[in-house]
């Protein structure tokens, strides 16, 4: 299915704001994958905890610290997502410049603020 979004270090915890995204993200009729230390279901999305190369992914949204992103670097652009959205707390300019060279779109920006605009 196209127009997949990856929710990257997504947690099991209704609190964690990578969950909250997961459940709105479904809510607005998105389909949804998601990848996480801890394996799980959240609004019937199942959180792998292998890397998994996926097809057709839109959009990466990140909820996983700059010092944690470097080792996935590799793995999220050879998803070539259109898109990757650093999410509060996230934003990283080393790996803003990487996503350039590899003509990917980013933008910091909050997954939801932007479902709540309509701007998702």
């Amino acid at each position: 299915m196209k127009d997949k979004t990856l929710v990257f270090g997504a947690s099991l915890n209704p609190e964690r704001y990578s969950n909250l995204a997961i459940n709105r993200l479904v809510v607005n009729n998105k389909k949804v994958v998601a990848y996480g230390l801890k394996a799980g279901t959240v609004a019937g999305v199942t959180i792998e905890t292998e890397l998994i190369k996926y097809d057709e992914i839109d959009t990466v949204t990140l909820y996983m610290n700059p010092l944690r992103q470097k080792p996935f670097y590799n793995y999220i652009i050879s998803l070539k997502p259109k898109r990757v959205i650093f999410n509060p707390g996230t934003e990283n300019p080393e790996f803003f410049s990487l996503l350039q060279k590899n003509n990917i779109h980013f933008e910091a920006s909050c997954t939801l603020v932007l479902l709540s605009t309509n701007q998702y």
